[in-house]
């Protein structure tokens, strides 16, 4: 895949949302709730003021309505700020 993020955007795969419980029930895909989790596939250059602090591979939290879903290679893919990226999972 070829694609570069602008300024101070991250390109980011998230991460599938659990089909089971952990008691074993499974979660039917009306009463899923959306990923906050990912891995960051691209990031941009940043801004003058604001250096990127993300970096490939990173796993990252995000708000649950942060970014804008796009469809690449028939993989899901969200482009969001990295001001949306609320932590780094290490």
């Amino acid at each position: 895949m070829n694609i570069k993020p602008l300024a101070d955007r991250v390109l980011v795969e998230p991460k599938e949302a659990e089909m089971k419980t952990a008691g074993g029930l499974y979660i039917p895909d009306t009463a899923k709730e959306k990923p906050s989790q990912g891995v960051v596939i691209a990031v941009g250059s940043g801004k003058k003021d604001e250096p990127m602090e993300v970096k490939c591979g990173d796993i990252v939290l995000f708000g649950k309505y942060a970014g804008n879903e796009v469809q690449l290679e028939d993989k899901k893919y969200l482009i969001m700020k990295q001001s949306d990226i609320m932590a780094i999972i290490g």
